[in-house]
């Protein structure tokens, strides 16, 4: 037996091997990562969100703490950091934090992103980095931290928000930058999962197929206007928890796609995940694919 197979039965045992999940997230005060942390928090996960926005911000609802206040009203735990995900040494103290709180960590959620949609000409060196920063390098930062605790799980999962690498030049034309940092997001994701699949790891990524009604893409990308064209952050936090339900085969080195992983699991109506206003015709689909 392995010193990884043995610290994973060792766990295992201390644990139960259904016991609910510790999670460590990136971002989570508000949109999708808040909709995931809750979502898993009614199975009684133990969610510890590292984010920046410690006060209220009137251009975007929500902070750290009252995400926290959710996760705990939907059964959850919770364990609010105040961070920045390009603070190396913050992000190491956050997860050792978070291990020592729950005695673990099981699964990395990485929700943390920024985005600009502007190409050469338009786009600051400073957004650029930022969105570098943020994305791609935070990413790496977080699961490079996380990788001891994520090995001694008995079941380790990461679950990476970015999409498939699907090089279609309309979305190098229209925003070369912010696809550069995302599809970083998923090509890191996916070298973790085969640099450890044989420990049993499933390290995935997930999409959405439309729009999702958030502050960032009302404020950034589509304005009040384009809600009439999104779905709510819950279609998001339900086919991820199918996600983090595969088996490592299942889902280990894959992307997958909200609405695709929701009909496999036999959803057939999607009505129920329409932003008010809009309607299945006037959603803004295929993002990124």
């Amino acid at each position: 037996m392995t010193e990884t197979e043995h610290n994973a039965e060792q766990r295992d045992a201390e644990r139960g091997a259904e016991a609910a999940p510790t999670i460590f997230m990136t971002g989570g005060s508000r949109g999708i990562g808040l909709a995931i942390a809750t979502k898993l928090a009614a199975g009684g996960a133990k969610v510890a969100l590292m984010a920046k926005t410690d006060t209220p911000d009137p251009r975007l609802p929500g902070t750290v703490h009252t995400a926290a206040a959710q996760i705990e009203e939907a059964g959850g735990q919770a364990l609010p950091i105040i961070g920045d995900v390009r603070d190396d040494v913050a992000v190491g103290e956050a997860i050792a934090r978070t291990a020592e709180r729950f005695g673990g960590i099981d699964i990395v959620v990485n929700n943390a992103s920024a985005i600009a949609l502007q190409g050469f000409g338009e786009l600051s060196m400073k957004r650029y980095d930022l969105m570098q920063d943020i994305n791609a390098r935070g990413t790496f930062s977080v699961l490079s931290h996380a990788r001891e605790h994520l090995l001694k799980s008995a079941r380790p999962r990461v679950l990476t928000l970015s999409p498939p690498l699907a090089l279609e030049s309309q979305w190098l034309a229209e925003y070369a930058p912010y696809t550069l940092s995302k599809f970083a997001m998923t090509m890191l994701t996916l070298g973790f999962a085969e640099q450890h699949r044989a420990e049993g790891v499933a390290a995935s990524c997930l999409w959405p197929q439309t729009l999702i009604a958030t502050a960032a893409v009302q404020n950034v990308v589509a304005g009040d206007e384009g809600m009439k064209s999104a779905r709510r952050p819950e279609i998001m936090a339900d086919a991820a928890a199918r996600v983090l339900s595969m088996s490592a085969d299942e889902a280990n080195g894959q992307c997958f796609v909200d609405e695709a992983v929701l009909r496999d699991a036999g959803t057939s109506d999607f009505s129920q995940y329409l932003f008010e206003g809009a309607t299945e015709e006037s959603l803004e689909k295929d993002l990124f694919l």
